[in-house]
C-alpha cells in the first residue's frame, strides 16, 4: 500500500534507522567517554552522532515534518509541532550501550493526531529490526551487518499472542526496576518476570515472546512511541494506568514534563487491561 501524500514510507524510516545503527556500532567497538545530562542521565558521542544521522535522513525524506529528538530536546531545541511530527530516540538504552550488553536500540516514530502510526526499532548490535505501519501491520527482519550497503532480509509479519494458561511473561526494565514495580506486577500473577533493556521489551511483546511490561516512574514519549506503533499494529496496546491509550503531544494531561509519559503498561493481550 502506498503511503499517503507527504507521508514517508516505513521502508524509508527503516533505512534511516539502519544508517544510524552503523554510526553507533562504529563507536561501540572502541573506547568512548560518558557524560551526564542535566537530569543526570548518561549521554555518549554515539547518542549525538546517531541523532545527527537521523535528523539528516528524516529531513531528506520528509522535510516538512518536524523532528522532536531526545538530545536536541535536552539542549532546549524543541520545534513547534502540529498534528504530524517525528519522535526520535537515537540511542535508547544508553546504560546498556555503556555496559556493552547489546540491549540498545534506535527508535523512530511518526505521530499523527496524537497517535503513533509508524515505528521502527533497530538493535544494531544484533542486527534485529522491527517496524510497523498502522495501514500494513508489524514486521521483523534482520540487517546484514557485514555488508557495505546493508539490506533488510528475513522479513516476516509479527503478532502479539494471547496469554497462556501458564501465566503471563512480564518484562521489566534492566536499569529501572524497583519494589513498586514488582508489587504492581503481582496483580497479573505472572508466570515469569524477565529483565530486558530498552524498547526491546515492546518488541518482544509484539513478537509474541512476552505478554506485558509495566513501567512506573519517568519516561519520555520518544522512549515509547516507536514500540507503541509496533505493538498497536501487532494487535497489542500501550495504556496508562487508567487503561487509556498513550497520547503523544508536547503537553499531556497529568504529566508535568514536555513530551513526558504517565506511568503505563504494555499488553499483548488486551484482556489483561482488566487487571489494572
Amino acid at each position: 500500500m502506498a503511503a499517503a501524500k507527504g507521508t514517508p514510507d516505513i521502508e524509508d524510516l527503516a533505512r534511516v534507522a539502519v544508517t544510524a545503527g552503523r554510526a553507533i556500532m562504529t563507536i561501540y567497538t572502541g573506547p568512548f567517554d560518558v557524560e551526564a545530562k542535566p537530569d543526570d542521565s548518561p549521554v555518549t558521542r554515539a547518542d549525538i552522532e546517531a541523532e545527527n544521522v537521523i535528523a539528516a535522513g528524516l529531513a531528506e525524506i520528509a522535510p516538512d515534518i518536524p523532528i522532536v529528538a531526545e538530545e536536541a530536546a535536552a539542549a532546549g531545541d524543541i520545534p513547534d509541532v502540529g498534528d504530524r511530527f517525528f519522535l526520535v530516540d537515537p540511542l535508547d538504552g544508553t546504560r546498556e550501550f555503556i555496559e556493552r550488553n547489546g540491549e540498545f536500540t534506535v527508535n523512530i516514530a511518526l505521530i499523527v493526531d496524537g497517535a503513533p502510526v509508524m515505528g521502527v526499532i533497530h538493535a544494531p548490535a544484533s542486527g534485529e529490526i522491527v517496524f510497523a505501519d498502522s495501514a500494513r501491520g508489524a514486521f521483523a527482519g534482520r540487517v546484514a551487518l557485514e555488508e557495505n550497503e546493508p539490506t533488510i532480509s528475513d522479513i516476516r509479519q509479527i503478532r502479539a499472542r494471547s496469554v497462556t494458561e501458564d501465566g503471563a511473561v512480564a518484562l521489566v526494565s534492566r536499569s529501572h526496576c524497583d519494589a513498586q514495580t514488582h508489587e504492581a506486577l503481582a496483580r497479573f500473577a505472572p508466570g515469569a518476570v524477565k529483565p530486558l533493556g530498552s524498547s526491546l521489551k515492546l518488541c518482544r511483546i509484539a513478537q509474541g515472546a512476552a505478554d506485558l511490561y509495566l513501567r512506573h516512574g519517568p519516561t519520555m514519549q520518544w522512549d515509547t512511541a516507536a514500540g507503541d506503533a509496533i505493538l498497536r499494529a501487532a494487535g497489542g496496546c500501550v495504556v496508562d494506568l487508567a487503561g487509556a491509550p498513550l497520547r503523544y503531544a508536547r503537553h499531556v494531561a497529568g504529566v508535568s514534563r514536555d513530551f513526558g509519559n504517565p506511568d503505563f503498561c504494555a499488553f499483548g493481550d488486551a484482556r489483561l487491561k482488566a487487571r489494572l
